[in-house]
């Protein structure tokens, strides 16, 4: 391995010098010196690497070559084998279940009212949600996903009074579900018709069903054991990272591990713009935090509750609870190639994550009884 390492940095090192070889080498009239700094190029690759291949070998045959590393023995499992896989828990115990034992348990749900000052009804001091920040918590995202609308209430901000474009993948309380299209949640007040970064549409090339003035609130789980800080630490299933250090989940139904301190997710709601000036490029790792120039991130509830998602509602509840949330209680405007650039971004991960490049249907809004107080 070390003389792997050696390897690398000598081939680290060449890509130095070649470029500054060609930038004295090349000129724009010169054809002849161009090629001549390409066969400088390769031939300085053979000699580095100590070996020629033919461009039609596959990278299996080019490192089984490669003799006394352990980089041919690799080669054949290297993002073979994921660890996360199938974590989710299989127990009986973490099918959702009927909410009357929810509230009789207190086993707080999500999405809530997040208005500033608002208070559910289940007390949740003997678990208590993360205040700090998930990095300093322990925690890393494992995951993004999105839902139609938002999930959780914010008066003035994402409520009953926000509203959007005409949106076919859009159902609400009053339309029958069809096929492919989800439940609408809150809708955002930023969107006018008659001004052209909401009418005008946007050339999706990742993301899958979305729509310029559509309001959507993005989720961001986090783990503390997850599989972080490695090429499996996005997950879809979200669960599969959130559980990926705990197997099948036994250690949180033994007591032996708390979800409430251990996993939590961003949340953060958008308005789709077709504006560059409200692009912003990475939305994989986490929710978009202030600047001197912008509120993001100033203004969060926190609070206990549970997964969320269509399959639970104020007779179906989720048993995933209690876990952290934090989330802005803003509605922001961002561009449309901010979005389809994360579904780029997500599209690279080892884990395919193509069933989370759509917006997911949203919850109804978890009632008084089911949800927890505010800590901020």
């Amino acid at each position: 391995m070390e003389h792997l390492n050696v390897q690398l940095s000598q081939v680290i090192e060449l890509g130095t010098k070649i470029d500054e070889i060609n930038k004295k080498v090349a000129h724009p009239h010169s054809s002849t010196c161009l090629v001549v700094g390409a066969v400088v190029t390769i031939v300085l690759l053979c000699t580095t690497l100590g070996l020629v291949a033919n461009n039609n070998l596959d990278i299996d045959s080019i490192l089984d070559t490669v003799e006394g590393s352990d980089l041919a023995t690799r080669s054949s499992t290297l993002f073979g084998n994921n660890p996360c896989e199938g974590a989710k828990p299989t127990d009986d115990a973490f099918d959702n279940f009927d909410c009357t034992t929810a509230v009789t348990n207190a086993i707080e749900q999500s999405g809530t009212n997040v208005t500033r000052g608002y208070v559910g009804q289940i007390d949740n001091s003997l678990t208590p949600p993360i205040t700090t920040s998930y990095f300093k918590a322990g925690l890393c995202p494992v995951n993004v996903h999105w839902h139609l609308g938002a999930e959780h209430f914010s008066a003035g901000e994402y409520d009953d009074k926000g509203t959007g474009p005409e949106d076919s993948y859009a159902l609400d309380d009053h339309r029958r579900l069809a096929a492919g299209g989800v439940r609408l949640g809150y809708q955002c007040r930023h969107y006018d018709s008659s001004d052209t970064k909401f009418a005008t549409e946007y050339n999706w090339e990742h993301c899958v069903d979305m729509k310029v003035g559509q309001t959507y609130e993005v989720h961001w789980p986090h783990s503390t054991v997850g599989s972080c800080g490695t090429p499996y630490q996005y997950q879809t299933p979200f669960y599969d990272g959130v559980f990926c250090g705990l197997g099948d989940g036994s250690a949180i139904l033994s007591g032996a591990a708390t979800a409430h301190d251990n996993v939590g997710v961003q949340a953060q709601v958008f308005t789709i713009v077709n504006d560059e000036d409200y692009y912003y490029p990475d939305l994989l790792r986490g929710a978009i935090l202030s600047t001197s120039t912008s509120d993001f991130w100033t203004d969060v509830a926190i609070y206990t509750g549970s997964t969320t998602g269509t399959s639970r509602d104020n007779d179906v509840c989720s048993a995933y609870s209690p876990i952290t949330w934090q989330v802005d209680r803003k509605c922001h405007m961002i561009s449309a190639s901010s979005f389809d650039k994360m579904c780029a971004d997500m599209k690279a991960q080892v884990d395919d994550m193509s069933d989370d490049l759509y917006a997911h249907g949203s919850r109804e809004l978890v009632s008084n009884e089911l949800a927890s107080a505010q800590e901020v």
